[in-house]
């Protein structure tokens, strides 16, 4: 039993190593910008796609996604799929975007993350949540918005689909309150009207 606890606690430690790779950071520094200091000075997808590009933007959300994929995944097939192990793994991967050791402990709203992790471990909420974010981007075009309203649907959404797993439905709400605390920044902008609306032509300040 023992081994099986050191088994875990390891897996999740190197799952929030795996989650604290800075892929945004990165990649933008590979274009020669250090996305810390420009738009919203989140590391996360959408600021690389509104200051660097849309192929780094777009490579950094699938590289951040699967960073809370694969432990999810890893743990379940590794350890034990019936138990909490993919679930912490998981956590911690998003523990480690959201407060990389790479950077300062300063990193991105796990957004993209924590849609991996959920993908790994109650697939059917993210067709719930999917299905919001494209609704409320395509009637407002304000990312920050729309992730705010797919998380609290996916929590919610968790109580309704999988009612004799209290484990997974309270997990999915507690991630959800994580990613809307992260946007708290952008729910006062959003309150004043001055945050921005997302351009897929033109390179934006105010990103998520």
């Amino acid at each position: 039993m023992q081994s099986d606890w050191l088994s875990v606690l390891a897996a999740a430690a190197g799952s929030y190593l795996l989650g604290s790779v800075p892929f945004g950071l990165l990649l933008a520094r590979a274009r020669g910008v250090d996305i810390r200091s420009v738009g919203s000075g989140n590391i996360g997808a959408t600021n690389v796609f509104r200051a660097v590009g849309k192929g780094p933007g777009l490579l950094t959300f699938f590289l951040d996604f699967l960073k809370g994929l694969l432990p999810v995944l890893a743990a379940g097939h590794w350890l034990a799929p019936d138990t909490a192990a993919p679930i912490l793994c998981g956590c911690a991967a998003i523990a480690g975007h959201i407060w990389t050791v790479f950077a300062q402990f300063r990193g991105g709203k796990g957004v993209a993350t924590g849609a991996g992790v959920v993908v790994g471990i109650a697939w059917e909420a993210v067709i719930i949540g999917l299905i919001c974010w494209i609704i409320v981007f395509a009637l407002t075009r304000y990312v920050s918005l729309a992730s705010i309203i797919t998380a609290g649907s996916v929590g919610i959404s968790g109580w309704i689909l999988y009612p004799g797993r209290r484990l997974v439905p309270a997990t999915l709400t507690l991630l959800a309150a994580l990613v809307i605390v992260r946007h708290r920044s952008n729910i006062v902008r959003l309150l004043k009207g001055t945050e921005n609306r997302f351009d897929f032509k033109k390179k934006k300040e105010g990103a998520e």
